[in-house]
């Protein structure tokens, strides 16, 4: 699958990407439990997509690294298309 094939909505998401870019991390408190999400941008040969990465896969990442995303979600906010594990996804470091 490639970043250009990608809908809102979509889930089952099986690509390879290369992380450009990692911002800082924000935590914040649900329900009792303190989280932590990054947002990171990712391109294949096809164009670029934001990704999100949540908790212990935000220290796993870093810029020039290529990953693999299994069963992954692709959600929209402020009709940007976003990338992430989702509750049932497998991130790979490659």
């Amino acid at each position: 699958m490639k970043v250009s094939d990608l809908k809102p909505n979509q889930g089952n998401v099986e690509i390879e990407l290369e992380i450009i870019s990692v911002e800082e991390p924000r935590t914040f408190n649900k329900f009792g439990k303190e989280l932590r999400v990054a947002n990171a941008m990712a391109k294949d040969d096809s164009g670029e997509i934001k990704m999100s990465f949540w908790n212990q896969d935000i220290d796993k990442i870093k810029p020039g690294m290529t990953i693999k995303l299994t069963n992954g979600w692709v959600s929209e906010f402020k009709g940007e298309k976003q990338l992430s594990t989702g509750k049932f996804g497998k991130l790979e470091i490659l």
